[in-house]
Parts: C-alpha cells; sequence; structure tokens
C-alpha cells in the first residue's frame, strides 16, 4: 500500500469514524448478501427487511421482522450467523485490526478508547487484550456448542444437530437471542441442560472480557480481583437474583399459571437472565404481565456490563449511581464500593451516560408514538403504550425480546427501530471515544452562582 493511502487513513480517519464507518460498511455488507436470492428460502426479501435484519445481527439485537429459521436458507442462516459474531467481538476490535494490518500504529485516541472498553487501567500491548478476546470467545463458544450438541443429537440428524448447536453457542454468547427454532427456547423450557447451557453463554458473553481475563489470573496465580470485577459479579448475581424472583411473583398465577415448580423456578431465572441483553425466551413475552413488562425493560435498560457482547447503560454504571445515592444519603459525597472510592470522572461519566440514555429514549419513543401510531384510535394506542415503550427499550439494550409489535411495523417503524439498535450499540462506545480526548482548559472562569434544584 502507498504511502499516500497509509496517510489518509492515518490523518483523515479518526476512531469515531472508523468505529461508525466499519460498523456501517458491515450492516450493507450484510444487507447486500441478505438480499441474494439464495440467502432466503422464497428467493425474496424486502430491503428494509434485509437491512434489519442485518442491523438487529451485527448490533447482537435478535429483533426480528422474518422468522430465521423459516424465512432464511442456511446459506443466509450463515450470513446472520458470521454477522452475529462480528458484532459480538465489536467493531472496536476490527478497527484496532485494520489499523495494525495497514502497517501505523493506533492513534492516541483509539488506544486509550480500547483501553477503557476492555481494561481498567493503561496496557503496554494492546494488541494481547484482542488476542484474547478472540481467544476466550472462540475457546467459550466451543465449549458451549459442544455442550448443545450433547443434548440435540438426540433430538435431530448429527449434522443438523452440530450445525443448531453452533448457531445457538455464538448467538447466546454474543448475547444475539438469534434462534433457528419459531418459537425460540419455548419448546425446551423444562429442559434444565438447554437452559443452563444458555444461562452459562448469556452470562458469560455478557459481564465482559476484562473479567473473564480477570477470573482466569485469580484462578492460575492466585491475584486479587480487581474493583471492576468485584462490581461487575456482585451487580450481575444481584440482577438474576432480583430479576427471578419478581418473574415468579408476578407471573405465578399468569403466565406460569399450571406449571410445576421446577419449569416455574427455571422459567423465572431463564427469563431474568434474558431480558438483560440476550433475547431469547422460554415462555410467551406477549402474555405477559404489565409489570412484568415494566421490570424487563428496567432489566434491559441497565444491560450488559463494559467490555462485553451486551449493551445498555452497562451494570458498573448502575452501581456507581446507586453507590452515589446510597453514600450521600449517608452524608458522604464519594461513591464507594468494596472499600474503594470511584474517582469523580468516572462517577461524572455514569451520570452522562445515564442522562444521554434516557433523553435518546425519548425523544426515539415521541418519535414514534408521533408517527407511527399516528392512525391507531386513541383507545387502542393507549393500551400499546408499555409495549412501545418494551420495543425501542429492547432495541436501544440490543436485548431482541418482543411482545410482537416489531413483526408488524411498517418500513418507517422498522427505521426508527433500526436507528435505535444501531445508536445502541455504538453509542456509548462513540461516547467513550470522545471521552479520551484531551480535555481543553477555559483560558475564562465566570463566578458561581447557587440555583434551586429541589
Amino acid at each position: 500500500m502507498s504511502r499516500n493511502i497509509r496517510l489518509f487513513f492515518h490523518f483523515f480517519l479518526s476512531p469515531e469514524r472508523l468505529l461508525i464507518g466499519s460498523f456501517a460498511a458491515i450492516i450493507v455488507a450484510g444487507t447486500a448478501l441478505l438480499m441474494l436470492p439464495l440467502s432466503t428460502s422464497d428467493g425474496r426479501i424486502a430491503f428494509i427487511d434485509a437491512l434489519f435484519t442485518a442491523t438487529s445481527a451485527v448490533c447482537v439485537t435478535g429483533l426480528t421482522v422474518m422468522d430465521t429459521g423459516a424465512s432464511f436458507s442456511t446459506v443466509g442462516q450463515v450470513i446472520i450467523l458470521l454477522l452475529i459474531q462480528a458484532g459480538g467481538l465489536g467493531i472496536v476490535t476490527f478497527s484496532l485490526l485494520i489499523y495494525h494490518a495497514l502497517g501505523f500504529p493506533m492513534p492516541l485516541r483509539g488506544k486509550l478508547a480500547l483501553e477503557s472498553t476492555f481494561s481498567h487501567e493503561p496496557v503496554r500491548d494492546i494488541y494481547v487484550i484482542v488476542k484474547s478476546v478472540f481467544f476466550y470467545t472462540m475457546i467459550i463458544e466451543a465449549v458451549g456448542a459442544l455442550s448443545y450438541f450433547m443434548r440435540w443429537v438426540n433430538d435431530f440428524s448429527p449434522g443438523r444437530a452440530l450445525y443448531i448447536s453452533i448457531f445457538h453457542a455464538v448467538s447466546a454468547f454474543c448475547n444475539a437471542g438469534f434462534s433457528t427454532f419459531s418459537d425460540s427456547f419455548m419448546g425446551y423450557a423444562q429442559d434444565w441442560w438447554i437452559n443452563g447451557t444458555t444461562i452459562v453463554l448469556i452470562v458469560t458473553g455478557g459481564i465482559g472480557f476484562m473479567v473473564i481475563s480477570d477470573l482466569t489470573a485469580k484462578l492460575c496465580h492466585r491475584t486479587r480481583l480487581s474493583l471492576h470485577t468485584k462490581i461487575v459479579l456482585f451487580s450481575t448475581a444481584a440482577l438474576i437474583a432480583a430479576g427471578a424472583l419478581i418473574v415468579l411473583l408476578t407471573e405465578w398465577s399468569n403466565a406460569l399459571s399450571g406449571r410445576p415448580l421446577p419449569e416455574k423456578i427455571l422459567i423465572g431465572l431463564f427469563q431474568s437472565v434474558a431480558a438483560r441483553t440476550a433475547g431469547f425466551n422460554t415462555v410467551d413475552i406477549g402474555l405477559l404481565s404489565n409489570a412484568t413488562l415494566f421490570i424487563m425493560i428496567v432489566l434491559m435498560f441497565v444491560g450488559a456490563s463494559p467490555g462485553s457482547c451486551g449493551g445498555g447503560i452497562k451494570t458498573t454504571n448502575m452501581a456507581i449511581l446507586l453507590s452515589l445515592a446510597y453514600n450521600r444519603f449517608k452524608g458522604s459525597m464519594n461513591a464507594v464500593m468494596f472499600r474503594r472510592m470511584v474517582p469523580y470522572d468516572t462517577v461524572i461519566r455514569s451520570i452522562s451516560l445515564l442522562i444521554g440514555s434516557l433523553l435518546f429514549l425519548i425523544l426515539v419513543l415521541s418519535v414514534f408514538l408521533i408517527f407511527e401510531e399516528s392512525g391507531i384510535s386513541h383507545n387502542v394506542s393507549k393500551g400499546l403504550f408499555l409495549e412501545t415503550v418494551f420495543e425501542l427499550t429492547s432495541a436501544f439494550g440490543t436485548v431482541g425480546l418482543s411482545t410482537g409489535i416489531t413483526s408488524n411495523l411498517d418500513a418507517l417503524g422498522k427505521t426508527i427501530v433500526i436507528v435505535t439498535m444501531f445508536t445502541g450499540r455504538i453509542g456509548l462506545l462513540t461516547l467513550t471515544y470522545a471521552l479520551a480526548r484531551r480535555e481543553v482548559e477555559s483560558k475564562i472562569l465566570y463566578g458561581e452562582e447557587n440555583v434551586l434544584v429541589g
């Protein structure tokens, strides 16, 4: 490659543009591939549906407008699987590989962003982290596929069992929620092996690569767990337990009525885990009560952990904000957890992420209600409000759970969801890049004046 082309990439493609451009390029390529006649069962697919599916796969969301197993051929499903893998590993990782392939060092802002995504402290060689991400991904997905295969080889031919095992292992670990089964895992609501394998894959993919590396180092070298790992493990366990308990309480006499106790517990646990970012379901989401839907909205909004395959505002941000509120209630100005004080800049970043996420959801919800539900009667639209909030939060948190609204949307509604999925997947990472820039100190200091805030 000529020196001029290398200079062009180095000086005119900022990390932010490279991130968004790479992400968009994979979505465009995926859309084109899905529109090929051999990608669908009947050889036809609308452009908006191909774009929606490609975006959902790359953003590891799982929302669908077409039945993945019935509407797409094996070729189309493999394309979706590759898009999920690319999105799950993260475009940031691929961006680093592009820089490495072009032969020039990673820009400082990009390196800082990658470090803040995959590590809580500066690292000497960022490429070591990238190699670890690929290594852990391949190993965990292979083990998950083997576990699925041991169960499904009893129900399908060895070739078919191997194929669906690999597909669901990648989808579960990447927290994508795509399934070749038309009813997701509803047919396996009583199967502890399938549920257990899926839960382990989802949680492993959702806690983040840094936590996996930290736990590995702890087991092998007896090193001390970082504060980040402690917060992730504690908040993840607390969210899973609380979510499962609430689902059981709210659905005991509703969607879970008539089921045996072990199955009720298994469904409650599975949906609590899946609601965070995965999108699989073992019970019909459309039958859940408003109380359950609201709790799942909260879980979807929180999402997974930093540096993982999942979306949301992240478990660590939730933990930091709750710690800040608790310590302020006690009279302290700091966020303290596990006898460690969280830096002020990190607290401000958490608050900014929360406010930005809420404002964005309010914006897309307003646009959706104004344009998509304008032709629906007032009495009917009022009943759809919670389902609409659920759907958009699912898209923003890259979850993929649906009450059934998405598949019935027109082109405008699908476009709104596409934008929401895209923003939910890259928005927080893009903000991380922006925060990694060098701060510019103002030469003007203004006088302070107090303002009433409550």
